[in-house]
C-alpha cells in the first residue's frame, strides 16, 4: 500500500539572495544585541576609565562602584522590588481581565451599545483629561493618595490595546461558534470564559507581556500619588537615587571638601547599573510570552 505524501516545497530563493537576506538579519539582531551589551559592560567600567575613552565595549579599567553604590542598602531595594513585582504582576492580570470584558462586547455585531462604547474607547485615544484632574480624580475622589491602587488604576486600561483585542475577537471567533454554543444553551459569562478565552490565549499573552512591561517601567504615577519611601516601586527608588547623585556631584562646595569622594563617585555607570537591574525581570518574562507574542501580532493580519 503507497503511503500519500505531500510534495516538498523546493527553496526558489538562490544561494545570494539567502546570503543578503541572512546577513541582513544578523545586522539587525546586532542592533537589537550590542546597545544592551553595551549597557552592561558601562556598567562595570571605573568613573576614570569613562572620563578618559568613554564607552567601550573592552573597559579600560573595571569597578563594581556602580553596584556597591546602588546596594548599599540592599534592603530597601529587595522592598522596592517586592512591590514592582507585586503591582506589575496584580497590575497586569486585572488589565487583561478588563480589557478582554471591554473588547469582547464591542466585537459582536450584535450588541447594542457596541458603536456608543468604541466612541468612547476612541475619544479617550484622541483627549486626554490632564494631569490635574487625574490627581484630583484619584486623590480627592476616590481617596488613593499614597496607595498602591494608584499605581494600578491609572494604567488599567489601555486604548489601543482594547483596539487589537477587538480585532482579534472579530477575526477569530466566528460567529457561528457562539451562536452553537448558545443554542447548546450557554449563556454570554459562560460563552465567554469556556469558549472565547481558551480560543484567545495569543493576544491575552500579547497583551499580558505589554502590561508587564508598561507596569514595570512606570514610575511618573509613584511620583505623583506616593508619599511613604517603603511604598516606592523599583523605578521610582532608582530615579530618586539618581538625582541625589546628580545633587552631590553638583554641589560645589562638597566637591571642594571631598574631591576624592567626588571623583569616585559614579555617574554614567550608576545609570547603566540602573538600567540592567531594571530591564532584568524584563529579559525574564519575555522568553515565556514569545511564542504568544509573535502569534498575537499576526493572526489577524493572516485572517483579516
Amino acid at each position: 500500500m503507497r503511503i500519500f505524501q505531500p510534495a516538498r516545497r523546493e527553496n526558489t530563493i538562490s544561494p545570494l539572495a539567502n546570503a543578503v537576506l541572512n546577513g541582513g538579519f544578523v545586522l539587525l539582531s546586532l542592533a537589537c544585541v550590542l546597545p544592551v551589551l553595551l549597557v552592561f559592560l558601562v556598567s562595570f567600567t571605573h568613573n576614570d576609565s569613562l572620563l578618559s575613552r568613554g564607552y567601550s565595549f573592552v573597559p579600560e579599567k573595571w569597578s563594581l562602584i556602580a553596584y556597591e553604590s546602588l546596594f548599599k542598602d540592599y534592603a530597601t531595594i529587595a522592598r522596592a522590588y517586592a512591590v514592582s513585582i507585586g503591582i506589575t504582576a496584580g497590575g497586569t492580570l486585572a488589565s487583561v481581565l478588563m480589557m478582554a470584558l471591554y473588547a469582547y462586547p464591542i466585537s459582536r455585531q450584535d450588541y447594542p451599545l457596541r458603536k456608543a462604547l468604541t466612541f468612547i474607547l476612541f475619544f479617550t485615544m484622541l483627549f486626554n483629561g490632564g494631569i490635574v484632574s487625574k490627581y484630583m480624580v484619584f486623590t480627592q475622589g476616590f481617596g488613593l493618595l499614597d496607595s498602591y491602587m494608584a499605581l494600578i488604576l491609572p494604567l488599567l486600561i489601555v486604548p489601543f490595546n482594547v483596539i487589537i483585542m477587538r480585532t482579534f475577537f472579530q477575526t477569530t471567533i466566528h460567529p457561528a461558534l457562539i451562536e452553537s454554543a448558545r443554542i447548546d444553551g450557554a449563556g454570554e459569562l459562560l460563552i465567554f470564559t469556556r469558549i472565547v478565552l481558551p480560543l484567545s490565549l495569543p493576544v491575552l499573552a500579547t497583551m499580558a507581556l505589554f502590561g508587564t512591561i508598561l507596569y514595570w517601567n512606570d514610575w511618573f504615577n509613584a511620583l505623583l500619588f506616593i508619599r511613604s519611601e517603603d511604598k516606592y516601586p523599583v523605578q521610582s527608588l532608582m530615579i530618586r537615587v539618581l538625582n541625589d547623585i546628580q545633587y552631590l556631584r553638583d554641589n560645589v562646595q562638597l566637591a571642594a571638601q571631598n574631591p576624592e569622594l567626588m571623583r569616585n563617585l559614579p555617574n554614567e555607570s550608576l545609570q547603566m547599573a540602573m538600567a540592567v537591574v531594571g530591564m532584568g525581570p524584563i529579559l525574564v518574562v519575555y522568553p515565556f510570552f514569545q511564542k504568544y507574542f509573535v502569534k498575537g501580532l499576526t493572526i489577524g493580519a493572516v485572517k483579516g
